[in-house]
């Protein structure tokens, strides 16, 4: 019986195809950092350090860069809100910013609090509100559109380096704390948070919420994909199939509930396919390398982006 079930399984796993393009950047070393679905469909992308947020249609190829107002700022982590603006975190000068598409305009919104010089990763809650990881700071932080203000909260553990950052389906943002065992959440009436144990030695770099209200995080340090329940805070791990120096990165789900992520410490870096209800993996190899995915997005058809950002390249992945 129980061979029989795990043939199914490699059956229906092996009737997966994957394609990935992949298209050259038009400013040689960009870095390209972290991709993000736009209102639009669109590939939206930072491009570190071109100073700049990019665009590209999958359909047409075509890439849009804009220019930041501010040098250096160093764009890292970007979202798309509802009406089409791209909200980023501007992690060398210290502010959030938000792009409009159809001007070009930017507008800065400054962190104040010198904790919050290098802003990370943003999420958009249904409010409309901005929250962020600060990774040097040690901080979370929300910025309210309405009325400019940033407040700040402490991460308890110290020099936890907040990092990847999801919201839950109850508006609780979740981040990982890249510098210790542990996941945060954030409380968003009191400004506070709370610490969740991992096993010991486990450094969770990127975070995904899953359908049921799982979190799925990428297990850099020891080679691991992790599944999180935040009702009972027991964790499941799996051995990432590159192996315990694979350094699992961006991860994504898409919305037939497959997890996917990249092992970014393989050579050439993999794009992995893990079935929670099997708990099958499948690799593929990134056509150019990928230099270190360091994050990835999921569409609402099922395809995947991806920013490499050691190729100066981004990259569709079609999912048949």
């Amino acid at each position: 019986m129980i061979a029989a079930l795990l043939f199914a399984a490699a059956t229906l796993a092996a009737k997966v195809s994957v394609s990935i393009r992949e298209w050259n950047l038009p400013v040689p070393r960009s870095r390209p950092h972290d991709p993000a679905v736009g209102a639009d469909g669109a590939l939206w992308y930072t491009a570190q350090q071109a100073n700049a947020i990019g665009r590209l249609d999958p359909a047409s190829g075509v890439i849009k860069q804009f220019p930041l107002t501010t040098p250096n700022s160093g764009p890292h982590g970007l979202a798309s809100d509802p009406a089409g603006n791209i909200w980023f975190t501007a992690n060398y000068a210290g502010y959030i910013g938000k792009l409009d598409p159809k001007s070009g305009a930017i507008a800065e919104y400054k962190i104040a609090d010198p904790r919050g010089k290098d802003p990370h990763t943003p999420v958009i809650a249904a409010d409309g509100r901005i929250w962020f990881t600060v990774q040097e700071g040690n901080v979370v932080g929300v910025l309210d559109p309405k009325s400019g203000a940033i407040n700040l909260v402490a991460v308890p553990t110290p020099h936890a380096l907040p990092y990847g950052m999801v919201i839950d389906t109850k508006g609780m943002p979740w981040f990982c704390e890249f510098g210790a065992n542990k996941l945060g959440r954030v409380d968003p009436a009191a400004m506070q948070v709370r610490e969740y144990v991992l096993p010991d030695g486990a450094r969770p770099r990127r975070l995904a919420l899953a359908r049921d209200g799982a979190i799925y995080y990428s297990d850099f340090a020891r080679g691991y994909l992790a599944r999180f329940d935040p009702s009972s805070g027991a964790v499941k791990e799996w051995p990432s199939p590159g192996g315990s120096a694979s350094h699992p990165y961006g991860i994504a789900i898409t919305p037939d509930g497959i997890v996917w992520y990249s092992e970014s410490g393989v050579s050439p870096n993999t794009l992995v396919r893990f079935d929670p209800a099997t708990a099958a993996f499948q690799t593929w190899p990134i056509p150019s390398g990928g230099g270190v995915v360091r994050n990835m997005a999921a569409t609402k058809d099922g395809r995947l982006y991806l920013a490499c950002s050691g190729v100066n390249k981004v990259a569709v992945a079609d999912i048949r």
